[in-house]
C-alpha cells in the first residue's frame, strides 16, 4: 500500500492567504495612474502567449497557452507582449501575503510554464480564461477564486519541479524532508529536536542534518527559528500580545521571543507593531 503524501501546501495557505484580482480583459497593459491596486504580476494567455522581455530575460516568443508570475512584483520595464490579436489573454494582480511567505521567497523572480505541457494546471487556466473572456451571469463571483485555485496549482507544479535548486521548494519536493518540513509547519509550538525531525522523516540523524543543509541551504535548527519568528512577525502586526505570540510559535517566554525578534529584524516586537500596520497595504 503507498504511503500516503502529506500536505505540503495547506498550513502555508492558512498562514499566507492567497487573494487575486483579475483585470478586465483588455489590450492596453501600460500602467494607469489614476489604479492605485498594485500592478499585475500573473499574465496568462490562451493561444499564441504573453511573452516578456526585462533586463534579465529574454523575451518568450514560443507559440501555445502560456502562464508568467512574478512572485515578488513584474519588473517595471516588463512588457506583456500579445500574439495574434485575437489571442486571449488576462492579467492578474496576485497577492501572497506580502514579502514574509516563504513561498514566495522561495520561487525564483519569474515563473513560466507551457500550459499544453501541465495538464493540470492547463485544465483550471482553460476555465479561468472562459468565465473572464466570456462574461456571464456570475461570473464577477468566481473569477477571482478561480484565479487562486491556478496560484494554488502553479505551487503544486513549482514543488514538483523544486528539486532543480536549494531552497524550500526543494525541500518540499524531497519524499523524506517534506514530512519533517510540513511537521515543523503545521506545530510550530512544539519543542522540536533534531532527532524527533529525523525520526518523522525517516533518516539517520546525521544523513538528515546534511541532506536538509543541501537540499533546503540552511541547518534545520535555523530553518525552524525562522519560521517561527515570521509566524511572530504576522501575529504581532496583528496586535497579538507578545506572550500569546511566544507561546504559539514556540519560545519559551515573551523575553526569548523578543531577543531572536530583534536580532532578525533590527528592533523589536514593541517597535514593530506600528511598523507593520503602516506597511501593511490591502490589495484592493
Amino acid at each position: 500500500m503507498q504511503a500516503k503524501r502529506p500536505d505540503r501546501l495547506s498550513a502555508l495557505i492558512r498562514q499566507f492567504r492567497i487573494k487575486a484580482v483579475v483585470h478586465a480583459p483588455g489590450t492596453a497593459v501600460a500602467p494607469d495612474l489614476t489604479d492605485h491596486r498594485p500592478p499585475p504580476n500573473l499574465f496568462i494567455a490562451q493561444r499564441d502567449g504573453a511573452g516578456h522581455s526585462d533586463q534579465s530575460h529574454e523575451a518568450t516568443t514560443e507559440p501555445g497557452p502560456k502562464l508568467a508570475f512574478f512572485p515578488r512584483g513584474a519588473p517595471p520595464e516588463m512588457q506583456a507582449r500579445l500574439g495574434a490579436p485575437d489571442a486571449g489573454y488576462l492579467r492578474a494582480t496576485v497577492d501572497m501575503g506580502g514579502d514574509a511567505n516563504p513561498i514566495a521567497l522561495a520561487l525564483p523572480p519569474v515563473v513560466e510554464v507551457r500550459l499544453d505541457e501541465a495538464a493540470s494546471l492547463g485544465s483550471v487556466t482553460d476555465l479561468l480564461l472562459e468565465e473572464a473572456l466570456s462574461p456571464r451571469c456570475g461570473g464577477r463571483a468566481v473569477i477571482d477564486r478561480l484565479c487562486e485555485v491556478v496560484v494554488i496549482r502553479l505551487l503544486r507544479h513549482a514543488i514538483e519541479a523544486g528539486q532543480t535548486r536549494p531552497g524550500l521548494l526543494a525541500g518540499l519536493a524531497h519524499p523524506n524532508l517534506c514530512l519533517a518540513i510540513v511537521a515543523v509547519h503545521d506545530n510550530p509550538e512544539k519543542s522540536w529536536r533534531l532527532e524527533d525531525l529525523s525520526e518523522i522523516a525517516g533518516m539517520s540523524r546525521t544523513h538528515f542534518a546534511n541532506s536538509f543543509r543541501d537540499v533546503v541551504g540552511i541547518p534545520p535548527g535555523e530553518y525552524l527559528s525562522g519560521w517561527r519568528l515570521t509566524l511572530a512577525h504576522m501575529e504581532i502586526a496583528k496586535g497579538t500580545p507578545l506572550k500569546v505570540v511566544a507561546r504559539n510559535v514556540g519560545f519559551s517566554g515573551s523575553a526569548a521571543l523578543s531577543r531572536a525578534f530583534s536580532r532578525r529584524y533590527g528592533f523589536t516586537p514593541r517597535e514593530g507593531y506600528s511598523r507593520f500596520r503602516l506597511e501593511s497595504v490591502p490589495l484592493s
